[in-house]
């Protein structure tokens, strides 16, 4: 591998599979050391389970067949204090930060008179405030050097899917919180940049959304549909434009709304 974040230490919340593993194993093969962070708990709100804590261990275990290191934590990202400290203990590890991905994020399916505030409350708590408790818990670490912040949010942000309202609502601030933050600390060389997967086969799917489409709501299916002739992208696809972000390749790269949508969201 030609090492294009090589030595370079980085965060990634929601770890332990799907997407963030993909992320984490992408960024090992090109020399990155990593923290990372799963809540590896299931939750009332969010139908389809969540990882489970040996899946956070053989993402690591997946790091370290590629020669890096991987320092691992079970935190909630809703919980700043906790993860504060263990991003703190990660970087102590690791000696230093060069970068996070905030990519733990959740999806409920409703319509718009089923969706309940408690599922509200989950998704907004998990998808935006835990990004920007992600940030903030990084943020410390990137000052004297500067660094990069990617923050994962959906083709939905930008499209304004249907039927997963808070989802789409949560990652649509996501792009807001990200360029605020992009505009607030350029001058210390951090750049924040927003990624939009379209789908992507990681787990998250609630049978009630996959219902709605197919037989309440089967004429809102098009808005879902991609341009390019895919039913879905892979992990990697995503993760290559998180090493893109990470690496020097990017480093006048700020505030970027990079679409990895097979096109789904100029239909």
């Amino acid at each position: 591998m030609s090492g294009r974040v090589e030595g370079k230490r980085v965060l990634i919340t929601g770890a332990a599979r799907g997407m963030g593993r993909s992320h984490a194993v992408r960024l090992a093969q090109e020399g990155a050391d990593l923290i990372l962070v799963d809540i590896c708990e299931s939750l009332p709100e969010v139908e389809y389970p969540l990882a489970a804590v040996e899946e956070l261990a053989d993402t690591a275990e997946l790091v370290a067949q590629h020669g890096r290191r991987a320092v691992t934590h079970v935190v909630d990202v809703r919980d700043e204090q906790a993860l504060s400290a263990a991003v703190d203990d990660g970087v102590a590890r690791l000696g230093g930060l060069d970068a996070a991905v905030a990519n733990a994020g959740v999806l409920t399916g409703g319509t718009w008179d089923t969706t309940t505030a408690q599922q509200w409350r989950t998704v907004i708590d998990v998808n935006l405030i835990g990004t920007w408790n992600t940030c903030r818990a990084a943020i410390p670490h990137l000052l004297e050097r500067g660094g990069s912040l990617i923050n994962v949010s959906s083709a939905a942000g930008i499209k304004g899917s249907p039927l997963h309202t808070p989802y789409t609502a949560s990652k649509a601030g996501v792009v807001g919180m990200s360029k605020a933050l992009a505009n607030e600390l350029a001058a210390m060389n951090i750049r924040v940049n927003t990624v939009h997967p379209t789908g992507v086969p990681t787990g998250m799917r609630p049978a009630s959304l996959h219902q709605l489409l197919h037989d309440t709501r089967s004429d809102l299916s098009p808005i879902f549909q991609n341009a390019l002739p895919i039913v879905m992208a892979e992990a990697v696809d995503i993760s290559n434009a998180v090493l893109f972000l990470i690496s020097d390749e990017a480093r006048h790269v700020t505030g970027l709304e990079f679409k990895v949508d097979a096109g789904v969201t100029i239909r």
